[in-house]
């Protein structure tokens, strides 16, 4: 059995529920371009790699790079005055953080969401977990450089905790969190409670899907 000392979350769809604000502020873009309007279903497919790339999946095909623009402006004006609406932790996400630190483990978060709306989150939700130097080691993209896949804030935030590769574990809920991982050079865990099921993760790569926080506890602290 393997275990690891290091653990890096997605925050969207593994931590937290961020499927209904994410659509009120997809939604309230379209509406401003007397666009279609798009379900929670719809939404949750476009998840995964981005607001840029979710808005071009939600926007209608061929529009143009100066719509694209304006969505983004639109878009981040919405969120970001409207980001815990309805966004939630899932069920005993905060318990098994708690659980995790009181014991020892280094904790961070790498997300493809802006830096400011995770550094945000995670603060409001897991402040006891995420304060002072420990929120050093949470960080969202800043441009399409270092979004996941791409490993860059994964290392970075093994950096920041002092961990090496073999020691630490990647917890996430998608095939882009899969694939950063490998391009990170580490393992991962997935959940099949975010915004992709187990099977579609199994058939990406996933060898280890946590059916709920109880598993996933087990899995990091007896070993995978």
């Amino acid at each position: 059995m393997k275990r690891y000392n290091t653990l890096v979350f997605d925050l969207d769809g593994t931590l937290l529920d961020t499927l209904g604000d994410l659509t009120d502020g997809v939604n309230h873009v379209l509406s401003r371009f007397n666009f279609e309007q798009r379900t929670q279903d719809e939404i949750r497919s476009f998840i995964g790699n981005g607001v840029p790339t979710l808005l071009r999946r939600a926007l209608p095909v061929g529009v143009d790079d100066g719509i694209h623009t304006e969505a983004l402006r639109l878009f981040g004006e919405f969120y970001m005055s409207n980001i815990k609406n309805s966004t939630l932790p899932y069920d005993g996400i905060q318990n098994m953080l708690r659980e995790l630190s009181g014991n020892g483990y280094k904790i961070g978060v790498v997300s493809n969401k802006k830096d400011d709306a995770v550094k945000e989150l995670c603060a409001y939700f897991f402040g006891d977990i995420f304060n002072g130097e420990k929120m050093r080691a949470v960080f969202g993209a800043t441009g399409e450089h270092n979004r996941k896949p791409s490993p860059l804030l994964v290392l970075e935030a093994m950096r920041v905790l002092g961990s090496d590769k073999d020691e630490t574990v990647f917890i996430g809920d998608s095939d882009v969190d899969i694939r950063c991982a490998e391009n990170a050079g580490i393992d991962i865990i997935c959940v099949g409670w975010g915004y992709r099921n187990a099977d579609y993760l199994r058939s990406k790569g996933a060898k280890t899907v946590a059916a709920d926080t109880n598993e996933l506890l087990k899995l990091l602290t007896i070993g995978v």
